[in-house]
């Protein structure tokens, strides 16, 4: 058998449970993300098994190495512990300061509601944990037969995301190979993070294809697409609810909101933008924190004295208490406001009073960002909501007068075109293209991009999915 070699053990058949294995010899490997298998995705077999036990052998494993911190990359970290995993984590700077928050949160809601119980864990995993900067060498493996290294560059998907750049050399053979995985790509231009990294040459590419088979609006067309729902939503005098996942989207929402309020001055300059989100909150606080890693473009407004994440109009909702206030009191008076609440596929949290206490009324307007999963409630409101349906909130039937608007754009990934920029961007192209993290008709649309791109250069490369 040839070293190295790439084992996966999730995100092959759809996009959760990130989980990948890079062999280098027979006795020394290292792990590239472990991510919790969500929605029909349960476990590695799929939805019926239900299993999150780390079904493969620790033995060798030197290190387990994050791309970034969102639970289907990193979720099944409390798993891989119980199973007997000792080894450093690595990831970088930003990444180590947002993980003990993520891993609380999945501990809580996944495993055991007992909040001393989840401090243990955290106190367990963190001198484990090694947050290191962007485009640092650092040594994984270093004896007579192998040596080999990893480094972090920006994958500009959300705050210290990276790809990992694996660098592997066996001295005694006088050979050596540059394996790269990608993942989590972002689309360009984010208003909050630099863009992905190009890699200068691999030999071998595990690349994710989430939307390898569309393109996304640019996001000129999307702030203007969002600003006009805006505006219509709030003519009708009610409130508008953004459910929103808490890393990542509420912050670029929020940047945006500042950008149209300062834009428009006027009416909008006494508009309450509403984020009732603990989690959200606590993540917003800490990308505040982690201001040099934002995009010069956002470094650039701080100059000036605007505060991206924390502008006049917006006011936090911390205690629950304070959350059923504001719900009856935005459902009983015409005050127009913007709430930006949780989950964003509104299973769960306290997306769900607010649904109850509106979503009848046609003065109010939901606005879903972000992807809304096959059987979730969200789904339901985005697909029978124009046409007049209901939806079922915790047992409980409702009829959708609410005004509905879907907006794309928002996607933190990288797209088909960004997808095979990551590749034809590189000096020295890779011989081999490994394809996970995506639907089949993802993976399939981009394999038939990267392959025309190849006949046009006059190069080429085989392409797999696992």
């Amino acid at each position: 058998m040839t070293y190295p070699k790439v084992e996966h053990h999730g995100a092959t058949h759809g996009v959760t449970g990130s989980c990948h294995q890079l062999h280098l010899t027979p006795d020394a490997s290292i792990l590239i993300d472990c991510g919790l298998f969500q929605g029909a995705e349960a476990s590695g077999r799929g939805a019926k098994a239900n299993e999150l036990n780390i079904e493969f052998s620790l033995a060798g494993v030197q290190a387990l190495v994050l791309t970034h911190v969102h639970v289907d990359h990193v979720g099944r970290l409390p798993w891989l512990i119980a199973a007997g995993f000792q080894g450093p984590v690595y990831c970088t700077e930003p990444s180590a300061m947002l993980l003990p928050t993520v891993l609380e949160d999945a501990f809580m809601v996944g495993i055991q509601r007992d909040a001393q119980l989840a401090e243990r864990f955290i106190k367990r995993v963190q001198p484990m944990l090694y947050g290191k900067p962007y485009r640092e060498w650092i040594t994984i493996v270093e004896r007579t037969d192998l040596v080999c290294r990893i480094r972090f560059q920006r994958a500009g998907h959300i705050l210290g995301s990276a790809w990992v750049e694996c660098d592997v050399r066996y001295p005694q053979e006088k050979r050596s190979r540059r394996i790269i995985f990608s993942g989590d790509l972002g689309a360009p231009h984010a208003p909050l993070l630099p863009p992905p990294d190009i890699p200068y040459r691999a030999d071998v590419v595990v690349l994710e294809s989430t939307y390898g088979d569309r393109l996304h609006e640019d996001r000129r067309t999307r702030r203007q697409r969002f600003q006009t729902a805006l505006e219509q939503a709030l003519a009708d005098g009610g409130t508008v609810l953004i459910p929103a996942f808490s890393i990542g989207r509420t912050q670029e929402l929020l940047y945006e909101l500042e950008e149209i309020i300062t834009s428009q001055q006027g009416d909008w300059s006494e508009m309450p933008v509403i984020l009732d989100a603990p989690l959200a909150t606590r993540f917003t606080a800490l990308y505040r924190q982690l201001k040099p890693y934002w995009a010069k473009e956002a470094l650039a407004k701080i100059a000036k004295g605007r505060k991206p994440l924390g502008f006049e109009q917006l006011l936090t909702v911390t205690s629950h208490g304070q959350h059923q206030a504001m719900v009856n009191r935005l459902a009983h008076t015409r005050q127009p406001a913007i709430v930006i609440t949780g989950n964003g596929m509104c299973s769960a949290g306290r997306i769900i009073n607010y649904l109850k206490a509106m979503i009848e009324e046609p003065r109010h307007n939901i606005i879903f960002t972000g992807y809304q999963a096959q059987g979730t409630p969200g789904r339901a409101i985005q697909q029978f909501g124009p046409q007049g349906g209901y939806v079922e909130l915790e047992g409980e039937r409702f009829d959708i007068r609410a005004g509905i608007t879907t907006l794309g754009g928002y996607s933190a990934h990288a797209d088909q075109a960004g997808l095979v920029r990551f590749i034809t961007r590189m000096r020295h192209w890779p011989e081999e293209i490994r394809l996970v993290h995506g639907e089949q008709d993802a993976k399939r649309g981009l394999a038939q991009a990267l392959l025309a791109e190849a006949r046009r250069n006059k190069r080429t490369f085989e392409i797999v999915i696992p």
